[in-house]
């Protein structure tokens, strides 16, 4: 008798915990709902804002967007459990986990591929309508509004370009020689300016003062640090020629790689598939924000032009010189793009590697890198960077310059 009433006194306590996690699981005070949300990454003693917005949470199915502007990234299959949600940052091989609290939540941005300081951020997030920075009501006493040279200490000259309206708001992009921030967002308050920008990977933050109608001093800060640099008004500001930043070593013509594909055949630019075709070789990673934009530039590209007697190869540099983590990340890449070209990988990313793969090259100065080769198998072209959709005017250029190219090499 007494082992039966103990028996039922612990079936009781068993069905009270499981119909707490169930009250919790289905509670609205601590489930992740519809909206718009405005977050803050913790970082340098410093907030970095990050707005993004909730949708299908009731479907338990729900998306979380990122919203920079003009710019949107959805974050599929986010889970919920409780009063927790996972949200994987899967482009990044990263996961945004928080704790929900009615309206708030409360976690930390974790970069799975590191074990870095900074490899985990914490961030808190309040629902509802909020603009990225707080309006102080204080009104702009300068404008931001052009082009500006960007000077960063013991770095090439950079070039700022942003566009500001009467009640404050400012959007922009700052380009180096090697791609750019994408696309940021704030305000300019007074003789002060804030932007800031989170795409899934590092977030930053930009704050400056102006020191005169056409010059200023800010602070660039990440998880990794802080930099400063200054600006100056400059209508004709531009970044070094980025066709002349790598090229062929002496004596060299043509490129002579044989990569796995992620089905594990090799490839090489003597197959059929591209012999006596112009071939576009994109050098990315799919941990490169600029090599997304560049592969949402060149897949559907591809796609339309595929016809005309032109190919494309993407050589993937990783995280890591393992083909099945490699295989993993490119995946998403080629699932979000809708990529039909070969995309290749060529190892860990580094000088050593790209060495050894590309030993034709000077010297690998970023990714991505675009190689332009002709009908014969000769190397015509070498580009560094890409210029995305945030910088505007420099991103129609890229595109004009692209085009002409290919249909040079097309037409010989």
């Amino acid at each position: 008798m007494q082992i039966f009433i103990k028996f039922r006194l612990m079936r009781n306590h068993i069905m009270l915990m499981f119909l707490g996690v169930l009250s919790a699981c289905s509670s609205p005070v601590n489930r992740l709902t519809d909206g718009p949300w405005r977050g803050v990454f913790h970082v340098q003693d410093a907030e970095i804002p990050f707005l993004f917005e909730v949708k299908a949470a009731d479907t338990g199915n729900p998306t979380v967007t990122l919203i920079n502007g003009e710019e949107r990234i959805d974050l599929a299959d986010v889970t919920c459990r409780n009063d927790s949600a996972i949200i994987p940052v899967k482009a990044y091989d990263a996961v945004m986990e928080a704790l929900i609290d009615g309206d708030r939540m409360s976690g930390r941005l974790v970069k799975l591929y590191s074990n870095r300081p900074d490899g985990q951020v914490p961030f808190t997030a309040q629902k509802g309508a909020a603009p990225r920075f707080a309006d102080t009501g204080e009104k702009a006493t300068a404008s931001l509004d052009g082009r500006w040279e960007v000077t960063v200490p013991e770095r090439a000259q950079q070039v700022g370009v942003f566009a500001q309206k009467d009640n404050g708001y400012l959007a922009g992009t700052i380009l180096t020689s090697t791609g750019d921030y994408r696309y940021l967002e704030g305000t300019v308050q007074g003789d002060r300016f804030y932007l800031s920008t989170f795409g899934g990977m590092t977030p930053c933050l930009i704050r400056g003062q102006f020191t005169g109608a056409d010059a200023f001093t800010a602070e660039l800060i990440t998880p990794g640090g802080v930099s400063k640099f200054e600006g100056a008004r400059n209508p004709d500001a531009s970044l070094p020629d980025a066709y002349a930043m790598t090229s062929l070593k002496p004596g060299y013509t043509s490129l002579g790689f044989r990569l796995p594909g992620l089905d594990g055949r090799e490839v090489s630019l003597d197959d059929p598939k591209y012999r006596g075709k112009v071939v576009i070789v994109s050098l990315l990673g799919s941990w490169c924000p600029n090599c997304m934009d560049e592969t949402a530039f060149l897949s559907p590209w591809y796609t339309a032009n595929r016809t005309r007697g032109v190919e494309v190869v993407g050589l993937a540099f990783e995280r890591k010189d393992d083909i099945e983590y490699a295989r993993k990340q490119l995946s998403v890449l080629i699932e979000r793009f809708g990529v039909t070209y070969d995309i290749l990988f060529a190892g860990k990313a580094g000088d050593e590697t790209a060495a050894r793969v590309l030993p034709e090259l000077t010297k690998l100065m970023s990714y991505p890198t675009t190689i332009f080769v002709d009908k014969k198998g000769q190397v015509r072209k070498i580009h560094t960077g890409f210029n995305g959709p945030a910088t505007g005017k420099f991103y129609e250029e890229f595109k004009t310059g692209f085009n002409r190219t290919v249909n040079d090499l097309i037409a010989e």
